[in-house]
């Protein structure tokens, strides 16, 4: 797994295929996407999610806090043919202001687990929002077998290890130490753990904020995985979705698409 998230094109090329095969008709059920489309995604890396958009002649807009993900993504998209379409910006998306314009779809894959004060952050993410627009959002709760994304360590039992990330902060430290993981991965997963998010938290921030759920989906098995390890996408049955709480070891993406009533 390590070796897979080492590799910047490979990653690129996987969050395409995904957003293509699976995305893109998932926001389609509740928002037209045209070549008239305006699209934001917030936290874009190196942009894999944005490409199949702008295949489609979207106008498409990636804020991303990392000047070297950005740099890729500026590497990879050089010679698409409708690269006039594309804007790249190098910055914190609170920096940013409705000003700067409004869109129809924006999006966020694996990122809200990443964000400290998603109250506050949430609420923030309306200004963007165009008339009749749509919010797709997708994440691996917390609690899910590999929710605190320890898939990311160096030792190949930690990065295929589940649910050790649940533990008391002290014990998840001390076992990442005794297995060799350097400072900065250390404290990059703390961050993570702090910032991990539960269905059930989601929904109520999401509601608290204004948003409606227009469309939800909770797999057993990611969308994702189809691309990185062959496994057919699988929606987690009606039985485990319906206890809250518990549902969360045993969902590891939820798909959601958010509206307001502006």
């Amino acid at each position: 797994m390590q070796e897979r998230h080492s590799d910047n094109r490979r990653y690129f090329n996987e969050q395409a295929i995904t957003t293509e095969k699976f995305v893109i008709p998932y926001i389609g059920q509740v928002v037209e996407i045209t070549p008239a489309t305006r699209v934001l995604e917030i936290g874009c890396s190196m942009g894999g999610n944005m490409k199949p958009f702008l295949d489609l002649g979207c106008k498409v807009t990636g804020v991303e806090i990392n000047p070297y993900t950005l740099q890729l993504a500026e590497e990879y998209f050089a010679d698409h043919p409708k690269r006039s379409n594309l804007t790249l910006i190098l910055d914190d998306i609170y920096n940013r202001s409705a000003a700067d314009g409004t869109f129809d779809i924006i999006i966020m894959r694996d990122v809200i687990e990443h964000i400290h004060d998603q109250e506050k952050f949430m609420g923030f993410v309306k200004r963007f929002m165009a008339p009749g627009a749509a919010f797709f959002l997708a994440f691996p709760p917390w609690y899910n077998p590999f929710g605190g994304h320890q898939q990311i360590c160096k030792s190949k039992v930690l990065s295929k290890l589940p649910y050790f990330h649940i533990l008391p902060a002290f014990l998840y430290k001390g076992i990442l130490k005794a297995f060799g993981e350097s400072d900065k991965a250390i404290e990059d997963l703390l961050e993570i753990k702090e910032t991990g998010i539960s269905l059930e938290r989601f929904e109520r921030i999401a509601r608290r904020e204004g948003y409606s759920i227009a469309r939800k989906t909770l797999y057993f098995i990611n969308p994702n995985y189809e691309t990185k390890f062959g496994l057919k996408p699988r929606v987690q049955s009606r039985v485990v979705t319906a206890v809250p709480f518990v549902r969360n070891f045993f969902v590891t993406a939820g798909y959601y698409v958010l509206v307001t009533g502006d």
